[in-house]
Formats: structure tokens, sequence, C-alpha cells
């Protein structure tokens, strides 16, 4: 049976071609054109490796960029679309090991989404542009890692940006103007969204703009979007780039090995393209930029991690660093209460079927096309231990309900139970709602990224360990008891007619409904992945036995090789992670210009 949403799709697809084209005239990819030797190659294209090249292409260094997957494809652009690249070629396919404390909802393991595709994540996600906390940042500096404290951050994040848009006196001096990455303000809502901002007023927080000077309120999206376009690194930072002779940049490589000299320097990389096996040779460094679980599984392969787990594996050790692939986190995402609401107030099958929505798209670049499907709003709110201005939580606020499209993509994209999710939400289907989703910013569990064979294409062993601190409980607890206060305000109970979905979770009937035991057991069914693995790489001093790389990203006990990407966060930061993973390239970029001479203003 096909989705009520398929047509409007395939339309899109086809009205589309011809802009999509024209944005890819010259296409990213020159590998016709292949050197055996460069200054630099960067593994991986995604949110801080298409930075790094991009910016070390400026100073006419030969810079090769490798990336395993292709281009983007027509729906990647569209905005509401982004969904759709969920279990196709964009995406790694890397599954998050079975979950014994959390995931008990869903058919598990669970897909972890990560793009496989030019500009990596930032081709695939929801485009939301947050920062984190300022405190996030203090706290790596603290951390022994020099130079990584929010005042200089702040430099790199206003360096990427482009900010288009409202800007106030108490915003002015945190965004950048004239920078790569396109940020605007959400552009088309439904009317729930200033219910959600008025909900919020009503509980007693102020609507902010979280990515400036504090971050706790409400706040509408910023996007990544230009245009009604989804404004990814391939297209803020590798295509404009990709004009320079010296910039290669070669799509479908997929590299197996990085190889060292006798000296323990980084000398190459192994990848197999267009089916046969290529090496090239580096002359300064290789930049690993393959994300928080290829990172570790490169390093791994190539002879660098905890030197059990390589013997295990058959692989010779070319240095012994026990921290590559621990220290893994996330943020557990928990699908929290749905509520009915009026009609005309939010999402429903038939905005996306509207043929007046797809000619405003096509014509306009505007409606319900131009955005994330669904998403609304986002709010931070204080923390009750320690502090209150360090946010625990963080909730999206969506215009929909899980079962507004009956069951038939949602859930399954979700990775849902189809059992569970059929009989908990099968008498809301195709009903207007809305949904509360807390996310917990600061978890204390800690997973680990492991191989599962020497065999560079399987998969790597991915267990988050979700929810296995008793304070991570603790802590999603309270964001459900204020979620379930927010749908009670009269902003969205009076004036939306909210209905909460008061149906007992199926697995969780033996407890009293709104007693702390069910919300305890609702938590562990139907808590999930953020999508926001980092820190297997972590960055840190010397003094740190798991630390990977130093406060400059250099790999410890080898030389000619970085990490830059969001597996060298020490800890996670209090917010979405793709703007600071382009944070981290920009700095990156710099931290190399210096060492190999360049002054930076």
């Amino acid at each position: 049976m096909l989705s009520p949403s398929f047509i409007p799709i395939a339309l899109l697809r086809l009205l589309l071609l011809p802009v999509v084209q024209e944005v890819a005239k010259g296409g990213y990819d020159s590998s016709h054109r292949l050197h055996n030797i460069y200054d630099f190659i960067v593994v991986g294209s995604g949110s801080a490796g298409g930075v790094v090249a991009a910016r070390l292409s400026e100073e006419g260094w030969q810079v090769l960029l490798l990336e395993a997957g292709g281009p983007p494809t027509a729906e990647t652009y569209i905005p509401a679309m982004n969904i759709l690249s969920s279990h196709t070629e964009l995406d790694w396919g890397i599954r998050v090991q079975p979950q014994k404390d959390a995931m008990l909802g869903y058919n598990q393991p669970v897909l972890l989404n990560r793009g496989r595709v030019a500009g990596g994540c930032s081709t695939v996600n929801y485009m939301l542009y947050v920062r984190g906390n300022r405190r996030d940042y203090d706290n790596w500096a603290s951390l022994g890692n020099t130079g990584w404290d929010y005042n200089t951050c702040l430099k790199y994040f206003k360096k990427s940006e482009d900010f288009q848009g409202k800007v106030t006196p108490e915003n002015v001096d945190y965004h950048g103007k004239g920078g790569p990455l396109t940020v605007v303000n959400k552009k088309w809502k439904t009317p729930l969204a200033d219910g959600f901002l008025e909900a919020g007023r009503q509980l007693g927080y102020n609507t902010v703009d979280s990515n400036a000077n504090e971050q706790i309120g409400f706040m509408e999206v910023d996007l990544t979007v230009e245009n009604g376009r989804r404004w990814s690194v391939a297209d803020a930072y590798i295509r404009p780039a990709n004009k320079r002779e010296n910039l290669h940049v070669v799509l479908g490589a997929f590299v197996s090995k990085i190889t060292f000299d006798k000296n323990k320097r980084a000398s190459g990389v192994i990848f197999e393209h267009e089916g046969r096996q290529k090496f090239a040779m580096v002359t300064r460094e290789v930049i690993l930029s393959a994300g928080a679980v290829n990172s570790p599984q490169l390093l791994m392969l190539s002879g660098i991690g905890p030197r059990e787990h390589l013997e295990k594996h058959g692989l010779p050790l070319i240095q012994d660093l026990p921290g590559v692939g621990s220290n893994l986190q996330d943020h557990p995402m928990l699908i929290g209460p749905s509520y009915t609401t009026r009609v005309g107030s939010g999402i429903t099958v038939g905005t996306l079927a509207n043929p007046f929505n797809v000619k405003d798209y096509v014509l306009y670049r505007d409606g319900p096309y131009s955005v994330p499907l669904g998403l609304e709003a986002i709010a931070w709110i204080e923390s009750l231990e320690g502090d209150p201005n360090w946010p625990e939580l963080q909730f999206e606020f969506l215009s929909l309900p899980p079962g507004i499209d009956y069951g038939l993509f949602m859930g399954p994209t979700l990775g849902f139970n189809r059992e569970l999710f059929n009989e908990y939400y099968k008498n809301t289907y195709g009903k207007e709602g809305l949904s509360i989703l807390p996310i917990l910013m600061r978890p204390k569990s800690r997973g680990t990224v492991r191989l599962m064979s020497n065999n560079p294409k399987e998969r790597p062993l991915l267990d988050p360990n979700y929810l296995s601190h008793p304070d991570d409980m603790k802590s999603l607890l309270r964001g459900l008891r204020f979620a379930m206060a927010f749908g009670e305000t009269p902003a969205l109970k009076e004036d939306f007619e909210a209905k909460y979905h008061d149906k007992l979770l199926p697995g969780c009937e033996h407890e009293d409904q709104n007693t702390d035991a069910y919300w305890m057991c609702y938590i562990r069914h139907m808590a999930t992945t953020g999508y926001h693995p980092v820190g297997t790489c972590k960055m840190g001093p010397q003094s740190d036995p798991n630390s990977v790389v130093d406060h400059r990203l250099r790999v410890r006990g080898v030389s000619g090789l970085r990490v830059v990407d969001a597996s060298i966060m020490p800890v996670i930061v209090s917010g979405n992670t793709n703007a600071p993973t382009i944070m981290i390239g920009e700095r990156a970029a710099d931290l190399i210009k210096e060492d190999w001479g360049v002054i930076i203003n």
C-alpha cells in the first residue's frame, strides 16, 4: 500500500529535477584528476570533514577529500522530506546493539541514521541550528583542553554562519554574517507553533534565541536552509571550494585503512573506488572525519586502539590507545506524551498531499515542504541540580502525533514494534494533534564502539548503554512530568482543545497510570536514540588515560594524524550536534594551518 504522500513526493522529484541539476552543475566528484600524493587527505565529507577540507584548500595545498557515499539526491534538498533518507543508500545502516535498559518498545537493533553522502549527516538531518550551552565549552577547557572555551568557540560559530534571521540587541553580538552556512528563522508554521510558545510563557519561560547569551527558554527553530532548500556542508563548503584546482573530491571512495611508516607517521590511506583498491600518499597529515562511529572503527582497523581488542581481531598494533571507541555518548530521546487537537491546528497527511502546497514549494520555496516536517519549537528548562542555567533537558514540540499517518511510515521509520505501536496509537490514527519529546542533554551513561571483525565492511558494534546510569532515568522522569504540565496549559488545553492520549502503554499495564513506576516503565519502552553519537575519540590532556587526541586534535602516540569530528567531544553538548561539529571543523582548520606556519588573523 502506498503512503498518501507518495504522489506529491514523486511529483516534487520530477518538478525539482531541473533545479537540482542546476545546483549540482559541475558536480562534487573530481576522481578523474586523482593524484598519487597529497599534502592533506581528509576522510569523510560530513559536518566537520567538508569544512576542514574546504578551509585547507584556501592555502593552495593539495587536498584530497574522500567520501564513501554519492552526491545528494533530489529529495534531500526538500526540508520536509528529510526523513526519507532512512533505510536508503544515503545511510550507513549502522544499528544500535540491543539495549537492556531502553528501547523495549522497539524492534531491536534500532537503526542509528548516519549520512553516507556528500555532506554527511548535514545532508540528511533535521537541519536544526543549535549550538548548545556556553558552559559545555568552558567545561571542555576546564578538563584540560586549552583553546576550547566558549569565547574561543563562539568566534568559530560566527565565522561559519550567515545569519539571516531576526537580529535583536540581545543576539546581535552572537551571530555571524557572511559565512558559508546560511541560518534562518523558521519560515512556515502551523497555528500550534504560537501555542507552544504561549504555553511556555504560561509556565514562566521567555521566548529566546538560545544561540545567543543564554539558552533557557522557548524558541521557534533556526534552520540551515537557503531559499527553502536544505543548506548542507556539501553546498555551503564543498561545492564552492571544489572550484579550486587543488581540492580533489572523490565520491564512492570507501577507506579501509590508514597506513604508517616505521616512525608511526601517517603515510597515506587505502581505499576502494570504482571496484579497485587504491592508495593515496600524504606528505603532511591525514585528517580523519568519519564520525563518532566510523572514526574509531577506522582507527582500530589501522592498528590504533585498545591492545587486547585489536589482538582479538588479529590486527597489528601501531599504538595502544585504550580510549578509542570508548566514552560513547548520545542524547536519549523520549517519544513522550501526545495529544489530539482541534481541526486546523497542525499537520495532517492531507497537508503534504495538497497540490497547492506542492505548488507553493515548487514556485516560491514556501509552505510545509520548506521546513522540517512537524517540528515547530524547542525549549530548555532550568536544571534542578547544579547550575540551573546548564540544562539537563531539551524539549522538541511537534505539530503532529505519532499516529497521524495511520502507522504506515512514522512508526516503522523510528523502529517501533509494530504490534505495540498499533495497539497504543490506533485510536488516534489520522487525527490532528501534537507530540512532546523530552531529550536528555547531559547523560551520565557511557557506551562503546567495537569492531565486529577485522573486515572493514562489517558494521561496528555500537552499544550506547542507554539509561544504564540511574540519574539518567530520574532526569527523563522530570522531563515527562514537565511535558505533562505543558500539555495542561490553557494555551493548549483551551485554545487548541488538546486532549491527552491517556491509553496505558502496552507492557506497562501492571503499573498505576501517572505514578513514577508507570512513567519509569514508559521511559524504558519509549526512549530511543537522539541520533547524536559523540565522544569516541575523546579530546583530553596526556594525564587522561582515555584521551585519544590532544587539544589540537592530534592522535596520541603517532604523528601526521588528527581526528576532526564529533567523536573528539569529551562531553556531549547541551543541544543538537550539527552546528558544534561544523564549529569543530572550523576550529581544527585554523589549528592545522597554524601548525604548518600559516598566520591566523
